[in-house]
């Protein structure tokens, strides 16, 4: 387990999972709101992270089945659901789509790898690197603005869920819920194929 700061306030648990991986993952473009499906690694991480779920709900006593999900309507988010499910027992159909789950997006810079954002926007790439929290690409959403997006939406569970959705929520959780510094969260590792758990003002990765 990897575990993060604390927070303020208790908040239902919630089990998270980032999308396994696509082609765009394996090469390093920013996705944000662009749809690429899962590839055979990602398809076999969502499998893996449903596998780990399902261990870990029985561990606890906590039936899969009495869990709503909650999804981004994402092809990448909306396949690892289905996948995950299967593993858990349950009809690969099923969970809400909610459009404030959606990855943080990157604007023009969408479809380019880092090192191209270096060539074409020198200075906004500088930008970026000195406050990643804070910076919004060209056309795009910074973390800060993503972290307010989904506030009213964290605000609003009352009970343990299981929720399928992006590298970019899952940072601006980690602050919201779990205490890790705004500067800290852009940089954090985010893991394709295990389970993310807030809980208790914390955040345990299993």
């Amino acid at each position: 387990m990897i575990a993060g700061g604390t927070s303020q306030g208790s908040r239902p648990r919630l089990y998270f999972l980032r999308h396994g991986e696509t082609d765009w993952n394996a090469v390093g473009r920013f996705q944000g709101r662009q749809d690429p499906p899962l590839n055979r690694l990602g398809r076999e991480q969502a499998a893996r992270a449903g596998r780990k779920l399902r261990k870990l709900l029985l561990s606890r006593g906590e039936n899969p089945e009495a869990l709503p999900f909650q999804c981004s309507p994402l092809l990448r988010a909306r396949q690892t659901q289905r996948l995950a499910r299967v593993e858990l027992g349950l009809p690969p159909e099923g969970g809400a789509l909610d459009d404030r789950l959606v990855e943080v997006t990157f604007g023009r810079w969408e479809g380019l790898t880092w090192p191209e954002v270096c060539v074409r926007d020198p200075e906004l790439a500088r930008a970026r690197e000195a406050d990643k929290w804070n910076f919004t690409p060209p056309g795009g959403e910074s973390y800060a603005q993503l972290a307010r997006r989904i506030e009213p939406w964290l605000e609003a569970q009352q009970a343990p869920s299981v929720v399928v959705s992006h590298g970019g929520v899952a940072r601006a959780l980690m602050t919201l819920i779990g205490g890790l510094p705004a500067e800290r969260s852009p940089v954090a590792d985010i893991w394709q194929g295990r389970v993310l758990v807030f809980s208790a003002g914390r955040f345990d990765w299993i």
